[in-house]
């Protein structure tokens, strides 16, 4: 396993990483959970990823029991956790990022997770209805109080992240550090030219989640939807449409044969070619088995196998282009 920094920040996170959505205290409870982190983490994954919203809560229960099972050093191993969209109805409790809200939500994950703090901390979506200096202010104090190391946001615009590090630069507060965007072959929006010229100048970091389309790009869904699948769970019926394109799914059958050139099974194909963006520092994969996990671990060998021409046959096939999409070998 390899390690990138975190944009321009002295902390690292593993090339591949593990994330609980979908899959947490929903398709994998507190047994397989253990395996799945024990496998990933002897291979060499530091980070692994969570959200407050994830299965109402129980995902981040189920990540802390593991974590307690698995009795690692704390500081071998990072955890994350998001909020915005809250567990509660009501003002203040839901759908939002101000200060009342962010308190009370960081100290409540922390009892599900049973951590004294969490290494990263998300704004899972932007806040409309909240000054972003009020958030910005709040997440300070949070990292001040030692219960986040670090902070970003989660699908912000480029906007309103350098809002956020101006008016932490000039109040002197800990400014947002990184971004976890969604980003796969189908869905590049987020390394547009306004974001990498973002990365570029401040230097922000990147964690992308969806890296496999929701399983789209690991090909399982040519035949229809398995019952088994995400696309199969109940309240997945959003991601159906999507599972059956007749035009994503010849993408997927198209590129095909380029993964079987090179060794790989379309899911290692598509992780790693997401890591041949120089502004993704950390690919999460979400897993339901623990075979998956071990399949999808093998996605670093390809990584430097990449090519301009190979990228070049990929870029036709999905009809989308990211200039700043180069082989990491030509990185400096």
């Amino acid at each position: 396993m390899k390690y990138r920094h975190l944009g321009k920040a002295g902390i690292q996170v593993s090339e591949l990483s593990l994330g609980s959505w979908v899959t947490y205290g929903s398709q994998v409870d507190i047994k397989a959970a253990v395996k799945m982190m024990g496998v990933a983490y002897d291979a060499g994954v530091n980070f692994f990823d969570n959200a407050e919203a994830y299965a109402r809560g129980e995902s981040e229960q189920v990540m802390g029991a593991a974590l307690k099972q698995l009795g690692w050093q704390r500081g071998s191993y990072l955890i994350s956790t998001k909020l915005y969209w809250g567990l509660h109805e009501g003002p203040n409790q839901q759908n939002t990022l101000n200060r009342k809200y962010l308190i009370e939500a960081i100290n409540a994950s922390l009892k599900r997770l049973d951590l004294e703090y969490v290494d990263l901390l998300f704004c899972h979506r932007p806040d409309p209805t909240t000054p972003i200096e009020e958030t910005v202010w709040a997440m300070h104090n949070i990292i001040e109080w030692g219960k986040a190391l670090y902070w970003g946001t989660s699908e912000w615009s480029p906007a309103e992240i350098v809002t956020a590090i101006d008016i932490a630069e000039t109040h002197h507060l800990h400014k947002p550090i990184m971004e976890q965007s969604q980003y796969n072959l189908f869905e590049r929006q987020r390394f547009s030219p306004e974001y990498v010229e973002m990365y570029k100048e401040y230097g922000y970091g990147s964690t992308i989640w969806s890296p496999l389309a929701s399983g789209l790009l690991t090909g399982k869904y040519k035949d229809g939807i398995p019952k088994d699948s995400r696309g199969g769970l109940d309240g997945y019926e959003w991601l159906r449409e999507s599972l059956t394109d007749k035009k994503k799914l010849a993408s997927v059958a198209a590129l095909e044969p380029l993964a079987k050139n090179m060794g790989a099974n379309l899911a290692q194909f598509a992780l790693a070619w997401c890591l041949q963006n120089p502004y993704v520092n950390t690919v999460i994969c979400g897993a339901s088995r623990l075979e998956q996990v071990q399949e999808n671990l093998k996605a670093i060998e390809f990584v430097d196998k990449f090519t301009p021409e190979l990228l070049g046959q990929i870029d036709e096939i999905f009809g989308n282009r990211y200039e700043g999409a180069i082989p990491v070998k030509t990185l400096n």
